[in-house]
């Protein structure tokens, strides 16, 4: 046959079985189809239908061929219009959202909202929640319990650091490796419509030279946009509208504002300790018992040793800290348990080896070195002495003989060396003493706390029990949830015109601004209460904040500095058991200020007793939980006069 007859033959050949490949590639895509083709929107079959006819004119070796044939594998995979059967029954979300957290009343409340309006329209629309918050207070673990609550599939994805917007809206078609975005493969792997998606870690979004994910997110967040979310791969619009995120975030400030705005925030402020106390006893420490396979009738940790763990180890709003010293406690009891059990537990021991079970059992008698009956000693067939004298089937008939003619009750068993079975009687008459012993159960309490968690990280924040004269406790808010903090001047120099204010404490501008101010009103105030006195005139004065290490800044210390002047100028100090925060202007009014409940558990746990807040943020303090509030007289006050008189007038009675 000539050569250029089987080339033709060769490509025709060729050519038949690429149509017979292209074919089959697209009887399995139209297959896939199928079941979601009713559901599947016009604009989207019209596309498959374009791209399926393409797919079976291309040769398979053709380049274009894998292009079109993973963009068709993507678009049948989609879940076109099947949505997952939600659950809007508000009583068992209510249950399901208190078995996973203690305490977060708002989250729960808002997401009980979102399930009831689903059950009166019968549908429920996506939404955009940003929960904020410090770390470690739960803000991904509740995404997880809402989407358990409402019956959705879940899919979490980070965007920390995210600098390519080709991750969210995907590669164009025509690059090498080119991939559908974030949302694409999310509905591709739930395999529903309406999943819960979790955007953590929103306000970390980078920037780089691929574009601003932060504004390639507002089309995939904003609802009046996201029912037709335009996908650069696929280039089809996709309904995202039924589609619930969830964003999390730390600071609310890092996010871009028209992204912000298109959320709900919901801020999650942390937890006080009664709240941690809860979690850490019916979360942590069992969810940690379990992991480290202790029993918890081997353990038992009492309340002190979990208020100590809280008060001096974990202060931070969050309870990711509180867990891993809860885990670094069951280690280190897991380890004791284990010890004990070594050194109780010797292993059995036959002669000077430790024969295991299997071992004795499949050992048959021939193999034995010596089987010791009454004086007599028998010689195995592997015996050295056997081995030398007599053949081994002698050795085994006279040995047969001999045991035939010992009476039944005399007859030793093959592995029992007599010499040796005392002493393992007495290892087990041991094993059993041991296993009679129960084990002691390891008690975690105050006194041997530090043992397991080393030295206190904090210690007690009130450093007087009455403040002196010229010292003011005041309220702070940090990003472990609230402190006290104090207020201290003293006077350096006194004399003829040297009026002057030196301020340390590692303060920031705020906080220098707001001494300045101080100084100025608490002059005017002396000069109204005592119009004599030349105190700040002719005094020099060092204004100081504690803790000068760490750095201070906020625009809420400025009532406590005027009070401690003003207890300096007049020689008098201030009511016992107050604490105050507020900032003020030049002509004494008090501004609102923020972190009302952190400022408030911070002053509990303090002991103080009276606290001044400004009148501002009266409906703040009213909305606190009635165990956070509990034994304290609070007073709203909206000029600095109303704080003098309860900070000097002391058996005066003022209003709250």
């Amino acid at each position: 046959m000539e050569p250029g007859l089987l080339h033709k033959i060769h490509v025709i050949g060729n050519g038949i079985g690429s149509l017979f490949f292209s074919s089959f590639a697209a009887a399995k895509f139209r297959e896939r189809l199928e079941p979601n083709k009713e559901r599947c929107p016009p604009h989207v079959l019209q596309v498959i239908e374009e791209e399926l006819t393409k797919l079976q004119l291309l040769e398979a070796s053709s380049s274009e061929f894998n292009v079109t044939r993973n963009y068709l594998d993507w678009l049948t995979a989609l879940p076109w219009g099947n949505h997952s059967d939600e659950n809007f029954d508000v009583h068992r979300a209510q249950t399901i959202l208190d078995e996973d957290h203690y305490g977060l009343t708002d989250v729960k409340e808002r997401i009980l909202e979102f399930i009831a309006v689903g059950k009166l329209r019968g549908i429920a629309q996506g939404k955009i929640i940003c929960l904020s918050g410090p770390p470690g207070v739960g803000k991904t673990s509740i995404g997880r319990s809402i989407a358990r609550a409402l019956n959705r599939k879940f899919y979490r994805f980070s965007v920390g650091g995210l600098a390519d917007v080709a991750e969210i809206k995907g590669h164009r078609r025509t690059y090498i490796g080119a991939m559908p975005g974030k949302m694409v493969q999310c509905l591709k792997n739930v395999g529903t419509a309406n999943p819960l998606v979790l955007i953590d870690e929103i306000d970390k979004l980078g920037r780089g030279h691929a574009g601003d994910p932060a504004s390639a997110l507002l089309e995939l967040l904003d609802p009046e946009q996201n029912a037709n979310f335009l996908d650069h791969y696929l280039d089809v619009p996709i309904d995202l509208s039924k589609v619930l995120f969830v964003c999390t975030a730390n600071v609310v400030e890092m996010i871009p504002n028209p992204l912000l705005d298109r959320m709900e925030v919901i801020a999650i402020a942390g937890y006080i300790t009664d709240e941690k106390m809860h979690i850490a006893r019916d979360y942590l420490e069992k969810t940690t018992r379990e992991a480290c396979g202790i029993k918890p009738e081997q353990v038992e940790v009492t309340d002190a040793a979990l208020l100590g763990l809280i008060e001096n180890y974990c202060r931070e709003a969050g309870v990711r800290n509180l867990q891993k010293h809860i885990e670094k406690i069951y280690r280190k009891i897991a380890l004791q348990l284990v010890r004990q059990g070594v050194s109780n537990e010797p292993p059995p021991v036959v002669g000077d080896q430790v024969v295991g079970a299997d071992e004795a059992t499949e050992k048959p008698v021939n193999e034995l070195s010596e089987i010791v009956v009454e004086g007599e000693t028998l010689i195995g067939a592997e015996s050295e002495e056997g081995s030398h004298h007599e053949p081994a089937s002698e050795i085994s008939t006279e040995a047969d003989q001999m045991q035939t003619d010992i009476p039944a009750d005399k007859i030793p068993c093959a592995v029992d060396n007599p010499l040796d079975s005392k002493d393992e009687i007495e290892a087990e008459k041991l094993q059993e003493t041991e296993a009679s012993k129960i084990v002691e159960k390891v008690l975690i309490d105050t006194p041997n706390l530090s043992d397991f968690v080393g030295k206190p990280v904090f210690h007690a924040e009130r450093i007087y029990d009455q403040t002196p004269v010229g010292v003011v406790m005041g309220l702070a808010w940090t990003a472990m949830g609230g402190s006290t903090l104090y207020i201290e001047i003293t006077q350096v120099e006194q004399g003829e015109g040297k009026g002057a204010l030196h301020i340390t404490g590692q303060l920031g501008d705020v906080m220098k601004e707001s001494a300045q101010i101080a100084h100025t009103v608490a002059r005017a105030i002396l000069l109204e209460k005592e119009p004599d006195s030349p105190f700040f005139v002719n005094s020099k004065l060092h204004l100081h904040v504690p803790a000068g290490a760490t750095p201070k800044d906020g625009p809420s210390a400025g009532c406590t500095m005027i009070t401690s002047m003003l207890s300096l100028a007049m020689n008098k100090p201030v009511k016992k058991d107050l604490a105050m925060t507020g900032e003020v202007t030049l002509t004494g009014r008090i501004l609102p200020i923020g972190g009302v409940k952190e400022k408030t558990i911070a002053a509990r746990r303090s002991d103080v007793k009276t606290v001044i807040f400004p009148s501002a943020n009266r409906r703040d303090f009213d909305e606190l939980a009635a165990n956070v509030k509990e034994g304290l007289e609070v007073h709203f006050v909206d000029d600095y006069n109303q704080i003098f008189d309860l900070a000097f007038n002391h058996d005066r009675d003022t209003e709250k």
